[in-house]
Formats: C-alpha cells, sequence, structure tokens
C-alpha cells in the first residue's frame, strides 16, 4: 500500500516562497516516480514536476522551469517542491501522485498515477 501525505500549503504574497512536502515510505521513494500535480478552481488537473525514485531523474512543464524544484530526501523520506516567485495564477490545491515508472514526465496525464496524496492548498496574493 502507497500512503502519500502533503504538507506545506499556505496563503503567501506574489513573489514569495513556499517549500512543499510529499511524505513518503523509504521503498516508494525507491521505487517509484513521484510527480506534483496541482488543481486551481475551475481547471484540470496539470502536472508540475516529477521524480524518479530510481534515478533521481527530474522534469518539469515549461511554465515553472527556473522556477520550481524537485528534490528528494531520502533520510527525511520526503518529496520536496520548493517554489519560488510565485504568483496568483499559481493559487491551487498541489498533490504528489505515485507510480512505478522508469521515467516521468511532468507534462503526462494525470490518470497514469495510481497513488495521491489529499492535497494541500496554495494561495498566492497580489
Amino acid at each position: 500500500q502507497v500512503q502519500l501525505v502533503e504538507s506545506g500549503g499556505d496563503s503567501v504574497q506574489s513573489g514569495g516562497s513556499l517549500r512543499l512536502s510529499c511524505a513518503a515510505s523509504a521503498s516508494t521513494l525507491e521505487r517509484y516516480t513521484i510527480a506534483w500535480y496541482r488543481q486551481a478552481p475551475g481547471k484540470e488537473r496539470e502536472g508540475v514536476a516529477c521524480i524518479v525514485g530510481l534515478t533521481g531523474s527530474t522534469h518539469y512543464t515549461d511554465s515553472v522551469k527556473g522556477r520550481f524544484t524537485v528534490s528528494k530526501d531520502n533520510a527525511k523520506k520526503t518529496v520536496l517542491l520548493e517554489m519560488n516567485g510565485l504568483k496568483p495564477d499559481h493559487t491551487a490545491v498541489y498533490y504528489c501522485a505515485a507510480a512505478p515508472l522508469p521515467a516521468c514526465n511532468a507534462d503526462a496525464p494525470s490518470g497514469i498515477f495510481d497513488y495521491w496524496g489529499q492535497g494541500t492548498q496554495v494561495t498566492v496574493s497580489s
């Protein structure tokens, strides 16, 4: 059973930063690709970033390149999403998801991921 628990969401001003965490077991982080998706009100869920458990390879959707960073902290059993330069259109519920994939593409449809966390709310005000 794969369990994912997100945390770190908050309300910040435009230009601010947040660090989201996705807690999982050590075996999950080693064997699964973990992705971050977000869903804004009235919009479809979209991919943001992902990291491959076996290789540590990462991929980002174009709109967040250079602004967001995904990483793994094996000691803390978490996948982190560092978000800098936040803008109001980054407001959304952010989810982490897991699937046993050997590679990842942040723009992949959410349906390929088997396991999801409950989400954490990020609100950016202007």
